[in-house]
């Protein structure tokens, strides 16, 4: 769609790529080659995904451009059901098909010319981070994960931020939406969850609707696909499956987890290194909040990066 909230290195070139996932959705998505790439020689590869409620037009891209610069090809992708992918109904958002959506850009990105499907890893931000990770459990493709503020969006909604989320609230929640799914049904119209990035900020606006508002509504982060909102009823499937109850199977593989000093979201990552097997590493930005993760060039620990997959992928 255009509309990229960075511009684009004359040291890299990106083109528009489309493919299909196991469940025949079509993901839009961008592939960043170093601008002197050899499709003869043999280059180590990286699957980057957005922020949940985010695309590739956004961080995933600053992400990709870097990186390319230090040659990686990178791609990155629309989830499924959002952005320029296709799918029906829109901005439904699903534990397996956005864990799918990593596994179908490894094999994309794996068979194209130039890279060696050997040297691929991935960078998950945000709760692209969960998904990417769950997608390693099982995918040995997946030679190394980075997450970036990573939520896991399963617990998320299971336990509420920070565990917040009690008994009769959770009752309470299923119940309506329960209720909810026939409505829908006799619509054929799904109700969408409020926005995760307030249009307005104010003096009663929480901190964290706050940090998101300034990226997602504002001029620094906006793209018209990226409206912060999910099908409400696609809440259920969250509650339901947990995304992280494997992530010993990810060792031998290198783990690397990227959190700001001052994220809201810390807890995630650091329960995640806590759970997982070596080799891991946590890695603290200072000073950052979560969302200065997202495009902050000045900020995003990139030398890191570039040392944990040249490593991990050599």
């Amino acid at each position: 769609m255009g509309n990229y909230i960075f511009s684009l290195s004359d040291k890299v070139t990106r083109k528009p790529v489309a493919y299909k996932n196991r469940f025949g959705v079509e993901l839009a998505g961008d592939l960043y080659l170093p601008a002197d790439f050899d499709e003869s020689k043999s280059y180590p590869a990286l699957v980057i995904g957005a922020p949940y409620g985010g695309v590739k037009e956004q961080g995933p891209g600053v992400y990709a451009n870097e990186l390319a610069q230090r040659g990686y090809v990178a791609l990155t992708f629309d989830p499924s059901y959002n952005g320029d992918s296709t799918g029906f109904p829109r901005h439904l958002s699903s534990p397996e098909m956005f864990v799918e959506d990593f596994h179908a850009g490894v094999d994309f990105v794996g068979t194209r010319a130039g890279v060696d499907r050997d040297k691929i890893g991935i960078i998950g931000i945000c709760g692209s981070g969960g998904f990417g990770l769950s997608a390693a459990q099982v995918d040995p493709r997946i030679k190394a994960v980075a997450t970036v503020s990573m939520y896991d969006i399963s617990r998320m909604h299971a336990e509420g931020f920070g565990g917040t989320l009690d008994a009769d609230t959770r009752k309470a929640t299923l119940d309506a939406i329960a209720t909810q799914r026939w409505d829908e049904f006799e619509s054929g119209r799904p109700e969408l969850t409020e926005r995760g990035s307030p249009l307005e900020i104010g003096e009663d606006t929480p901190a964290i609707g706050c940090e998101f508002g300034e990226f997602y509504s504002r001029p620094r982060g906006y793209h018209p696909n990226s409206i912060t909102q999910f099908t409400q009823s696609s809440v259920l499937s969250f509650m339901n499956f947990p995304l992280l109850d494997k992530l010993e199977w990810i060792s031998p593989r290198p783990i690397l987890l990227v959190m700001g000093e001052e994220a809201h979201s810390r807890y995630f990552s650091e329960d995640i290194y806590a759970a997982a097997a070596e080799p891991k590493e946590l890695y603290i930005v200072p000073g950052a909040n979560h969302v200065d993760l997202y495009d902050r060039t000045d900020v995003i620990p990139f030398d890191k990066l570039e040392s944990f997959f040249g490593e991990a992928l050599k």
